[in-house]
């Protein structure tokens, strides 16, 4: 027993039962109708288990997860059922109960970090302060040592120096391990993670994981995990739940589930899971690249931040060449410098030495012929705005067609993307994360572009719309002759849609060539690393992998 105190019931403790869900139903009131988000559900817990529950974007995944902390207390959500956490009725308790609850005997690790910490406090801080909350009579001190501690046991290098840190001065994999470390500072019994490694490149996402498993292993918390990625799910949980439309379509072990699943929706999602042995459709591939075919070519471009001591190098003299209708594929960790690239390929970013020439002539500002679609279409849409208004800003800036051409042809890209352009005066929140991607896609399109930038497109959205998306970008390459770029830390994204595939490092290019042969007979040590962290469906495997981790040093970006 911990200094903290925690709420359980004998009955509970007895039988190791830490979670009991029966009959949940959740309502929500939107425009005068109500909508059905999860549909009497059910399902247990007990210490040392862990639970994946998995599903397409609303299907109630993240629903369930607020649930079991009562986080929808207050917000107009009706609740029916019951969730019983730690022997405490979730739907009963006072708020004084339920704020014990939260972080003594259950905690979460939300979906983003950045907006989940305080970007004014010092991170040891925040730690420190979640701790005196459940244990009010420790000492400033000693709460402050108990967050360097937490922050040393989740991987933080010099934990007591980074403690003081604040979130915008850690990188995404290192936000991601202190709002775990804050969630696990008071030793909860349980632990809901939701979505912890969406946005995360694969060998921090295989730290993140391995972390989770170590840390469930060493104090037999139980772990709820919330991820529409099939392979996160396979390595890292013993049961497996299946969400469709707020409902529980199939469950069972995670190996029974993946090798023998039972509902075609369940089949649907393991078919729409981009492998990385899965090699590009030969008709798709492109022929080898000749000089009169290189539509695009970058010459020893750098690219630097700042100055003096601050002076960071981003991309140090890479070299490149895209042909017509050629997709090359751009994959490294967060920091290898891959964005910074892309950004300087379509002239977002100017050089600060080399050369970037598009059809054979130097670049020296932004050209039509070059668009770029962005990783977050939310925050590349205005929100004030139609998407049709959007989608036609690249015709308006030219300045040479009428209104009604400009709309007839922001129209058109609209419909080529799959979208109704009837919904041209609809503003983006209105639409799915996977229909504002098609938004941003058909605002490429419209310049009538000889190459795009595809800045990961589909890392934010789930396996079937990934599939969708990526899809559109191969139809669209076939009928319209266009080159792409693909920029994704996702290898089984990259070797699915890309015929070449450059490596990147530390900010320069230290493999590159034919995917098959990148992915088939990596040379580089990096590349082997990263291919060996990429998430897969076999549990047995998951877990030689990760014993292979734990003998091998970590490369970092």
């Amino acid at each position: 027993m911990t200094a903290v105190e925690q709420p359980a019931s004998a009955a509970a403790e007895a039988s190791g039962l830490l979670i009991d869900v029966r009959g949940l139903t959740v309502d929500f009131a939107t425009g005068g109708e109500d909508v059905r988000a999860v549909d009497d559900l059910s399902f247990r817990l007990s210490a040392g288990q862990a639970l994946g529950i998995v599903g397409e974007s609303g299907s109630g995944k993240s629903t369930v997860a607020a649930a079991l902390l009562g986080l929808h207390r207050g917000t107009g959500a009706r609740l029916t059922g019951t969730v019983t956490v730690g022997g405490i009725d979730v739907g009963a308790a006072s708020v004084r109960e339920l704020r014990r609850l939260r972080g003594a005997t259950a905690a979460m690790v939300f979906q983003d970090p950045l907006s989940s910490l305080d970007p004014y406090l010092a991170v040891g801080d925040q730690i420190a302060e979640v701790y005196r909350t459940h244990a009010p009579h420790v000492s400033r001190r000693a709460a402050r040592e108990r967050a360097v501690a937490v922050l040393d046991r989740v991987g933080i290098p010099h934990a007591a120096r980074r403690s003081r840190s604040r979130p915008h001065e850690f990188s995404g994999g290192m936000r991601q391990r202190a709002l775990i470390g804050m969630a696990l500072v008071c030793e909860p019994r349980v632990l809901v993670a939701d979505e912890p490694t969406t946005a995360l490149d694969v060998t921090v996402q295989a730290q993140i994981l391995d972390l989770l498993h170590e840390l469930r292993a060493e104090t037999g918390m139980g772990l709820v995990l919330v991820s529409h990625d099939l392979g996160v799910v396979a390595g890292s949980v013993d049961q497996m739940l299946v969400m469709k439309d707020g409902r529980a379509v199939e469950r069972g072990t995670v190996g029974t589930v993946l090798r023998e699943p039972r509902e075609p929706y369940t089949r649907g999602l393991l078919a729409a899971v981009p492998r990385v042995e899965t090699r590009r459709a030969p008709a798709a591939a492109a022929a080898p690249v000749s000089d009169g075919d290189v539509l695009l070519e970058a010459v020893a471009v750098r690219r630097k931040f700042g100055r003096g001591k601050n002076r960071t190098v981003a991309v140090d003299g890479v070299s490149l060449n895209v042909a017509r209708g050629e997709t090359l594929g751009i994959v490294g960790e967060s920091g290898s410098g891959k964005t910074t690239l892309g950004r300087m390929l379509v002239r977002l970013l100017e050089p600060s030495g080399g050369s970037v020439r598009y059809r054979g002539r130097e670049l020296t500002g932004l050209h039509r012929g070059l668009q770029m679609v962005f990783q977050d279409p939310v925050s590349s849409l205005n929100p004030r705005r139609g998407i049709g208004e959007s989608v036609a800003d690249p015709l308006r800036a030219a300045g040479t067609l009428t209104d009604a051409e400009i709309r007839r042809r922001a129209s058109e890209a609209l419909e080529r993307v799959g979208l109704d352009p009837g919904w041209y005066h609809r503003y983006p929140h209105e639409f799915s994360g996977g229909q504002r991607q098609r938004v941003g896609i058909a605002r490429a399109l419209v310049p009538e572009p000889g190459l795009i930038v595809c800045d990961e497109p589909v890392s934010a959205l789930d396996v079937t719309t990934q599939a969708q998306v990526l899809d559109l970008l191969a139809e669209l390459q076939r009928d319209l002759g266009l080159a792409l770029v693909l920029i994704s830390h996702d290898l089984a994204v990259v070797r699915r849609a890309s015929d070449r595939v450059a490596v990147m490092r530390r900010g320069t290019i230290v493999e590159e060539g034919p995917a098959d042969t990148v992915y088939d007979a990596p040379q580089n040590p990096y590349t082997k690393a990263l291919l060996a962290a990429v998430p897969v469906l076999d549990p047995a495997e998951a877990a030689a992998r990760r014993a292979a981790r734990g003998n091998r040093p970590v490369l970092r970006p």
